[in-house]
């Protein structure tokens, strides 16, 4: 089985968001298992371009990769990825689309059709409510041109979560067959060991702090408006709390979080302008961070005390899954789509999107050390049932199998 995925872009980018890293787990899985995998994407990382050899296969765990120059911005479109599909894509069995509402999305719908080519499309939460609520217009008038069409003629469109394919029936999208499978966890990868105090040192966090930690982008969607009041009411009855804000900013919109931050009379130290890993002069309630990777993003998880993430909706975010894998409770709005997971699983807090009760459910896990512990082992062994890369993989190949199969069958 010979499968091409396409995406806007891959590793080693760090700023893009979303699905580059349970992408490429799930790739890494399905190399071990036999499947030939290659990724076509492009050069960019977020508005960076990326420093990596172009035009050519680079080996990234064994997944065969290339990628080729950008040459649009706003449309992620590249000339050679577009000249590559043109040529190449009669060779693959199945083509995977990670991306909708940029070039990736219809240019290899548009060729996977052309050679007679079964092709699979995963939104990755894009096309739920409240993400097609925003820029509506300009969504609403790309879907009608150019993306009901490559959505309708798929072979599969891939959910996360039920909830997510809910929302897109709603909107009345059209598709031939729904796969429902969740984002790819890897295990060993996660098991990176940190030196005890690493993440306390850097950020001048003393060890008699409790950290509530927020580990996503910083963006309207996160539910910043909410957190920010709420920790503001948590640290009236719990002194020693900090709250962490780990992410990178998103079209400026820290400036917005620091205004917040201000008027609910917080203060905050922002160690992303600063190279150095000083303390601040003055005790901080709020820290950014910046985007934390590798053993420092290892290191947040083992030493903060709960993990918030009260955003207004999100399909599968990887956040969240990391960090009930490092043993750490969670608080998440009903709006997250692993919410049902979690509430049957016990493994955190599931609460409405409201500042009273995001401030009930931090001050209950920090003033319950044995109930924040309990919910993170619970929240371990949901990662290893649910999330681990080879049950994911696994249920990938199966359906790769009967649409490629079902494909032929039908020609």
């Amino acid at each position: 089985m010979k499968i091409l995925h396409i995406i806007p872009s891959y590793l080693p980018a760090k700023l893009a968001s979303g699905p580059i890293i349970p992408t490429h787990n799930l790739n890494k899985e399905l190399i071990k298992r036999g499947v030939e995998v290659v990724v076509y994407t492009a050069n960019l990382d977020g508005q960076e371009i990326l420093n990596v050899p172009l035009n050519q296969e680079v080996n990234i765990d064994g997944v065969k990769v290339f990628y080729f120059p950008i040459t649009f911005k706003p449309w992620q479109y590249s000339f050679g990825l577009h000249r590559a599909l043109a040529k190449n894509i009669k060779d693959f069995d199945l083509i995977h689309i990670t991306s909708v509402f940029l070039s990736a999305s219809a240019l290899g719908a548009y060729y996977a059709k052309k050679f007679k080519k079964p092709y699979i499309i995963s939104p990755h939460g894009s096309l739920m409510s409240d993400p097609l609520s925003r820029h509506s217009l300009k969504k609403k008038i790309y879907l009608n041109l150019i993306e009901k069409k490559n959505l309708k003629n798929a072979a599969a469109i891939h959910f996360l979560i039920n909830r997510e394919k809910e929302d897109y029936l709603k909107a009345g999208l059209l598709l031939k067959k729904t796969i429902v499978i969740p984002n790819c966890f890897d295990l060993e990868e996660s098991r990176e060991i940190s030196p005890n105090g690493l993440f306390r040192k850097k950020f001048g966090i003393g060890d008699n702090k409790k950290i509530v930690l927020f580990l996503a982008r910083l963006h309207p969607i996160k539910g910043l408006d909410t957190l920010i009041p709420a920790f503001a009411e948590v640290i009236k009855k719990e002194s020693r709390a900090v709250l962490v804000l780990a992410g990178p900013d998103e079209n400026g919109y820290k400036k917005e979080i620091i205004k917040m931050i201000n008027d609910y009379n917080l203060t905050f130290f922002d160690f992303s302008l600063h190279q150095s890993a000083l303390s601040p002069r003055r005790p901080a309630s709020c820290i950014f961070t910046g985007m934390l990777i590798g053993e420092k993003k290892v290191a947040a998880f083992r030493e903060s005390n709960v993990f918030v993430l009260p955003s207004y909706t999100e399909a599968l975010p990887m956040a969240t899954i990391e960090a009930m894998y490092f043993g750490l409770p969670v608080v998440i709005t009903e709006g997250v789509g692993i919410s049902p997971n979690i509430d049957r699983a016990e493994a955190g807090l599931v609460i409405n999107k409201d500042e009273k009760q995001l401030v009930e459910a931090i001050l209950k896990i920090l003033e319950n050390p044995r109930l924040g512990k309990e919910m993170g082992q619970k929240g371990r062994e949901l990662v290893e049932t649910e999330f681990s890369s080879e049950k994911v993989a696994g249920k990938w190949i199966e359906e790769y199998n009967k649409i490629i199969k079902n494909y032929k069958k039908d020609e």
